[in-house]
């Protein structure tokens, strides 16, 4: 179980996420399509090895979108879905196995525009307790967990040029132990460590 502190974490994150503004657009991505398609994130904060840790997959290597990468669960928006929090939900049950029950809900981020034409809401949930994650077999090489300390320390995460039909950019990653985190999923993990560091001033 949780310590505790539970459900003053889940209250402080649901307050943090209540003011958090619309990022500027700072990553220097490549131009982005005008037509969007709208998918969702499930960002899952877990008391794992007594400190709270974020789950995250890398995905299986022959997937044809962003195959091998590590990333959030998540995806698109499907006609049964409600609203963002409910396809993070599905989405994530699918991925990893985690039951919806399990996640209390803190609130949902500003969208993220990617460069492949998605408009991706990360939905914010605490888990009261532990779950043992069962991959997706045909989506998911590996689930595992990063300390939140170490996501939400904007100094960890380093800037890289990017070069693409003739257009210059950058992106943010960030490195734990073997796991590259980069792209959408590193910009959306930034963007919600600089809000915190921020607000919590």
């Amino acid at each position: 179980m949780w310590p505790a502190e539970f459900e003053r974490a889940h209250a402080w994150f649901a307050e943090a996420l209540a003011q958090m503004p619309v990022a500027a657009d700072d990553e220097g991505l490549l131009p982005r399509p005008q037509a969007r398609s709208q998918a969702a994130v499930l960002l899952a904060i877990v008391w794992q090895q007594d400190e709270p840790s974020v789950l995250l997959t890398r995905r299986t290597a022959h997937l044809r979108s962003h195959g091998g990468q590590i990333s959030l669960p998540g995806g698109k928006l499907e006609p049964q879905d409600e609203d963002a929090a409910s396809a993070a939900l599905r989405e994530a049950e699918e991925e990893v196995g985690l039951p919806p029950a399990l996640v209390q809900l803190a609130g949902v981020m500003p969208p993220y525009v990617t460069i492949t034409g998605y408009e991706v809401t990360p939905v914010l949930g605490l888990l009261a307790q532990p779950f043992q994650p069962v991959p997706a077999p045909d989506e998911v090489d590996e689930v595992f967990f990063v300390p939140l300390a170490h996501l939400m320390d904007v100094a960890a995460y380093q800037r890289h040029v990017v070069q693409r039909d003739g257009f210059s950019g950058h992106y943010y990653a960030i490195s734990y132990g073997d796991y590259f985190i980069w792209g959408a999923t590193a910009a959306m993990l930034r963007r919600l460590a600089l809000h915190l560091a921020a607000w919590s001033r």
